[in-house]
């Protein structure tokens, strides 16, 4: 590795300009697909981080993230989800904050595969009970588990596809929960004083080409038909869970 870049440990110009190039590539098809892209970075990222920091920088460039997309697309969010998901969140970050280091990451992943594909396939399991009490339940699970797995995007996008009439509502709907899930994680982590100062100019950077993916990847979504969209949804849901299960069963020696 060469000298720190930026004064940033472990990290040169070439993987600044890798990792903002990956940041625009993921947003572009988080937002044009509606799901997969803070997982997909979470994943390139932890081929160069570990855990302290990954989980970190990644809330910090997918708060960013969602932020930019708040803002392009504030007309289509789905309001009545966000007060009661917000409630849940904020619970949710004070359970996780408590129990950071306790529970096995292997038995979460696996959950969270199982669970993301049934809802994906089984749509009414996405419509249980009244949608505050929905929301308030599920801002507490995504924002928990966000503690620990950090990419929890997979979980709530099939419950917001079940509510949303229309893609546009579903990606920016999606957009301002995760949003309202990552801010409630930063402040998590900073009662357990954890610190990415030096790594602020990547996030910077990450961010940035972000917002460009943003715009670019909302232009792609107002000309997708909504039955390519729901079918492409749905497959890479499933990808996505067959993913977090397999990586599961290997990390718990199954084979």
């Amino acid at each position: 590795m060469e000298a720190p870049f930026l004064g940033m440990p472990g990290v040169d110009g070439w993987l600044v300009a890798g990792l903002s190039a990956a940041s625009f590539i993921t947003t572009f098809l988080s937002v044009a697909m509606g799901v997969g892209g803070g997982l997909m970075l979470l994943a390139i990222l932890a081929m160069f981080f570990p855990p302290a920091i990954l989980i970190p920088v990644h809330t910090l460039v997918q708060l960013g993230v969602g932020t930019s997309r708040v803002i392009l697309m504030w007309h289509y969010i789905l309001r009545p989800t966000v007060l009661p998901f917000a409630i849940g969140a904020a619970i949710g970050a004070a359970t996780g904050a408590q129990i950071f280091v306790t529970l096995p990451t292997i038995l979460l992943q696996g959950f969270l595969g199982v669970f993301i594909a049934t809802v994906t396939w089984l749509p009414h399991f996405g419509r249980f009970g009244p949608e505050r009490g929905r929301f308030a339940l599920l801002g507490f699970a995504a924002t928990f588990l966000g503690i620990f797995v950090s990419a929890t995007g997979t979980l709530v996008s099939p419950f917001v596809a079940a509510a949303s009439p229309d893609r546009r509502n579903h990606s920016s709907t999606l957009a301002a929960l995760m949003t309202v899930v990552h801010i409630m994680k930063i402040i998590a982590f900073g009662t357990l004083g954890v610190g990415i100062g030096a790594y602020l100019p990547l996030v910077v950077a990450m961010i940035a080409t972000a917002a460009l993916g943003s715009w670019t990847g909302r232009a792609a979504l107002n000309v997708i038909r909504e039955d390519w969209y729901r079918l492409v949804f749905k497959i890479l849901m499933t990808g996505l869970a067959l993913r977090l299960i397999w990586v599961a069963a290997r990390e718990a020696g199954v084979f």
